[in-house]
């Protein structure tokens, strides 16, 4: 006679208490990850007498006020009004878009190009193979930026590029390039070669097998990486303030610099990086799909 056993899946009540509490620890995580946002946001409509009391619920422990967006021009009641804070934030703006997507994109086609002769062909230096040359890109991303601090300082000046968004441009490739490359080699690898061979017996190029076969196929991880490097370069605050004196300052160096003797204008503050961060989400949330599609894809290791 055959026997039953025992029903072993969980019961409606457990698994509706593991739900729960799954929902409980990632809302408690949600809380903790978008407060330092919700805290910039808020600061930027507190007076200093705000600030300095740690009141955080608008409306309940404070009223707020325009003052940081005052202090920028970008106020409902200063924004049709001459405003020489508005002026310098606009020009560091700029530079800072200029900067970040000029590099990103470089650095993307340069990128592009490198992965996908390490995907596709086999290099042979020394004793380096393709997985060392990927690697030595790599590795790049470990040298700390002060180390090159004073030979990047000595090479611009007789460059002349001190001070000029031609040569942050530049520096900024150079600095996420390794990164580019590495997610792009993955992108490329994650794509069959028969698709490659099938191309070339049709008569294509390697160029024509670059262009019309893996660019298109690889859409997600460029997006991915063309993010990541923006984010990087549109944060980068080290060179651009041992580089830059007037002309070409970005967006950081001008966050940072709401300090003085009298002590730090957090309202000021909070608008400056309120306002440099929104493109960035912005770009985010109309990009997700490639994003993440990139990522999961096997972009990033």
């Amino acid at each position: 006679m055959a026997t039953t056993t025992a029903d072993s899946r969980p019961r409606p009540a457990s698994r509706w208490i593991g739900h729960a509490g799954t929902y409980v620890l990632l809302i408690v995580w949600a809380v903790i990850s978008l407060f330092p946002v919700f805290w910039t946001i808020t600061t930027a409509t507190k007076t200093a007498a705000d600030v300095t009391q740690g009141h955080i619920l608008p409306w309940v422990d404070f009223v707020p006020d325009w003052r940081g967006w005052r202090s920028l021009g970008l106020s409902p009641d200063t924004i049709l009004r001459p405003s020489t804070a508005r002026d310098e934030f606009l020009f560091r703006f700029l530079n800072t878009v200029t900067t970040a997507v000029g590099a990103s994109l470089l650095a993307l086609v340069l990128g592009s190009l490198a992965a996908f002769g390490l995907s596709r062909f086999r290099y042979r230096i020394g004793i380096f193979r393709n997985d060392d040359i990927s690697f030595f890109f790599l590795s790049q991303l470990i040298l700390p930026p002060v180390v090159l601090a004073l030979p990047f300082l000595v090479l611009y000046r007789e460059l002349a590029f001190l001070d000029t968004t031609i040569g942050l441009t530049i520096l900024y490739t150079l600095t996420v390039l390794p990164i580019t490359v590495w997610i792009m080699r993955d992108q490329f690898d994650a794509i069959p070669k028969e698709l490659d061979e099938a191309a070339l017996v049709d008569g294509l190029s390697s160029w024509g097998v670059f262009f019309r076969i893996m660019l298109p196929l690889a859409t997600p991880g460029m997006v991915s990486a063309f993010i990541i490097s923006l984010i990087l370069c549109w944060n980068e605050y080290f060179f651009a303030a041992l580089l830059t004196s007037a002309d070409a300052k970005t967006l950081p160096v001008l966050v940072a610099s709401q300090t003085s003797a009298q002590g730090i204008n957090w309202w000021s503050m909070a608008a400056l990086s309120t306002a440099a961060v929104a493109p960035l989400v912005v770009l985010g949330v109309f990009l997700e799909r490639f994003i993440v599609k990139g990522l999961t894809a096997g972009a990033v290791k």
